[in-house]
């Protein structure tokens, strides 16, 4: 996603006018933010809240609460695109010192955001906030997990049809990401279940059972 740290790679080339040397805080929650998210998606809590602290405490070290919000909706990101909608209390506690685009963004994670706050957003987010939803929407956005991110909106807010539920099963098999495969195989199966498609959702079920299995 690295939403926290190109923001903050873009100003520090446009304030040196060429390649600067990084700082420690940022090479380290560089790292540690990939191994977080990586951990979280295929279901290592372990190693997620590990990373996750971390990640935060180098983030933390600037003083600047723009960014340490930025990091905590990280991790409500990568829990909406594993369809958990906990509240992002992280967030909320740093809300009132927050710059209006983390704002937001973390009201477009809630599912509560404005069709004016979509200027506000990372491009790949502005039209399914602006009502511009469905697979084909979905589709548009390049990356993996901010797709999945965005899918897990449209399901938040009751705007994700079958072929939504299907992109996203296929995005998080695709790179191996168990818990967030786990529970959008769930998604489908309840709906299948809701429909009468017993069979359907036996086999996405089973599909569920091949998951779950560890090593």
């Amino acid at each position: 996603m690295r939403i926290l740290l190109s923001l903050v790679l873009v100003a520090l080339l446009a304030a040196c006018g060429n390649k600067p040397r990084q700082p420690d805080w940022l090479v380290n929650a560089d790292g540690a933010q990939d191994r977080y998210e990586r951990a979280y998606l295929s279901g290592n809590d372990r190693v997620a809240t590990s990373e996750f602290t971390r990640f935060r405490s180098e983030v933390a070290s600037t003083a600047q609460p723009g960014l340490v919000a930025r990091a905590e909706l990280t991790r409500c990101a990568v829990q909406v695109a594993s369809l958990d909608f906990a509240p992002c209390t992280g967030f909320e506690r740093l809300r009132q010192d927050a710059p209006e685009a983390e704002r937001a963004y973390a009201d477009f994670l809630a599912g509560t955001a404005t069709p004016e706050q979509a200027r506000l957003l990372p491009e790949q987010y502005r039209g399914i906030a602006g009502g511009q939803g469905g697979a084909a929407a979905l589709k548009g956005v390049k990356e993996p997990l901010p797709r999945l991110v965005a899918a897990g909106v449209l399901l938040r807010t009751e705007k994700a049809d079958p072929e939504v539920l299907q992109v996203a099963v296929d995005t998080a098999s695709d790179q191996g990401w168990r818990r967030s495969v786990m529970a959008w195989l769930g998604a489908q199966a309840m709906r299948a279940e809701k429909a009468g498609a017993v069979e359907e959702a036996a086999k996405l079920r089973r599909r569920m059972q091949l998951a779950s299995e560890q090593k």
